[in-house]
């Protein structure tokens, strides 16, 4: 089920929502929204859903063992246990044939059969969301909670289930500590117009380049150079308005059920250099990756070169995380080394033009997006040499969206961010969101697109 279909819109959340409100004990809205979750997961696959509950109740009797356990080596012992199983989940499903076609290409004698495996949306989110329970729970950072049904809630959220933002359990706690709240009008407001923005977001603006750019992808052999600089620049604002378009409604949803869901974009394509830029851009797996993978490898703390080597390991895994492919893992790679020349030049580029810097930045980004949205290493290099005139073709480019690409580069460069905008929240205004959310679905003209995380 998808944020922006009928379904959801007009039956699954309005009916949860009412549910919600109506029931007023903790544990019935605990079990509601599990059961919701579920649902709204079990929607595109009914049978996956065993295997979040799997890895949802591994990670929560790992969390009550590892809080009872007297010693760290036993923790520390259930903790890791934990990981491998999680691990394991993510690895079987999403890498298993990556790595069997990979070995078929280098050492075929050696190389496992291929299996029809279908990759479970979501895994690679709700994977981190256990992980970060237990390793949190084993270094003392938060106590395991003894309640399933708190913990279930927790995992399965159907807000941020399956695309993120990557929520952990100790930034939620609080929020669901006190789920049997009364509702309060000011955090309504706030969800409501999260929503409609993001909505606005995804349906307005990374649909509509979407049905541009991804024509011109499909015959990426017939690109000029200005047409592959345009579909480079298109899928750059597609991406961003689509993924902090999906992060929206997830903030403006977590708000509805009383949950402050953290920000997960902070105009990433105003960053002065990568590690700004990466500061800016999907701020929960960044900041996941720094504290549960750079610290754990040392992060800076052993030397220079030591440091520049976990830079560019946990970019390398970052990409792969994306997806298993090996653009992902270029992507990744392309992305370290950028955080450490970027560290090395620190000194010199920050006395740059502040303008200079930025758009310097951006254009790096847009050459690693080439990676990230190509379907194959051969696509990628024939798209990056179109890009500087090697072998281009003729292919047209649609006049809007060379409309859309500049108006949202102003909007970049110049707009707010959501989470800056001071959302109104007297019930008068209620009008108004109304009015975004129904213009909005009226531009979606009964399409149901996924957004683009759903795959990753």
């Amino acid at each position: 089920m998808v944020f922006n279909s009928d379904i959801f819109l007009f039956a699954f959340l309005p009916v949860v929502f009412a549910l919600f409100w109506l029931l007023r004990e903790k544990q019935a809205r605990y079990i509601l929204l599990t059961v919701s979750g579920y649902i709204f997961y079990g929607y595109w696959d009914w049978r996956f859903c065993f295997l979040m509950l799997f890895s949802s109740l591994v990670s929560f009797g790992s969390g009550l063992m590892i809080q009872r356990a007297q010693d760290q080596k036993t923790k520390r012992a259930w903790m890791i246990g934990t990981i491998c199983v999680d691990l394991a989940l993510l690895g079987f499903f999403k890498y298993y044939n990556f790595f069997a076609e990979s070995l078929h290409a280098v050492a075929p004698a050696f190389a496992p059969p291929l299996l029809n495996i279908i990759l479970p949306i979501g895994i690679s989110f709700y994977t981190f969301h256990t992980i970060s329970y237990v390793v949190d729970v084993a270094a003392g950072r938060v106590r395991a909670t003894s309640n399933i049904f708190e913990y279930l809630t927790y995992v399965s959220l159907f807000s941020q289930l399956v695309a993120g933002p990557i929520v952990r359990f100790r930034q939620i706690e609080a929020d669901l500590e006190r789920i049997d709240k009364p509702p309060q009008t000011d955090q309504m407001a706030l969800g409501v117009g999260f929503f409609a923005v993001g909505l606005i977001k995804k349906v307005v603006i990374a649909d509509t380049i979407a049905r541009m750019v991804d024509p011109m992808l499909a015959n990426h052999e017939n690109l000029s150079m200005l047409g592959a600089w345009m579909a480079a620049l298109g899928y750059t604002f597609q991406l961003y308005f689509d993924f902090s378009g999906y992060s929206d409604m997830a903030v403006g949803l977590g708000y509805l059920f009383g949950i402050r869901i953290p920000q997960n974009f902070n105009a990433p394509y105003k960053a002065l250099g990568i590690g700004d830029f990466w500061r800016r851009w999907h701020i929960s797996l960044s900041s996941w990756l720094r504290d549960y993978l750079y610290i754990s490898l040392g992060g800076n703390r052993k030397g220079p070169t030591r440091t520049n080597i976990n830079l560019i390991i946990v970019m390398l895994l970052g990409g792969l995380w994306h997806g298993a492919n090996w653009t992902f893992v270029i992507w990744g790679a392309y992305h370290g080394v950028l955080l450490v020349i970027d560290r090395a030049l620190q000194p010199w580029l920050t006395r740059w033009p502040p303008l200079l810097y930025r758009w310097s930045t951006f254009l790096l980004v847009i050459v690693g997006w080439v990676f990230f949205r190509s379907e194959s290493l051969p696509m990628a290099l024939d798209w990056l040499g179109k890009m500087v005139g090697v072998g281009t073709g003729t292919g047209d480019i649609p006049q809007t969206l060379m409309v859309m690409c500049v108006l949202c580069f102003v909007a970049v460069n110049t707009l707010p961010e959501t989470w800056d905008i001071r959302f109104p929240k007297t019930v008068r205004w209620a009008p108004v969101y109304a009015l975004g959310l129904f213009l909005a679905y009226l531009f979606m003209n009964g399409a149901n697109s996924t957004f683009l995380y759903y795959q990753f």
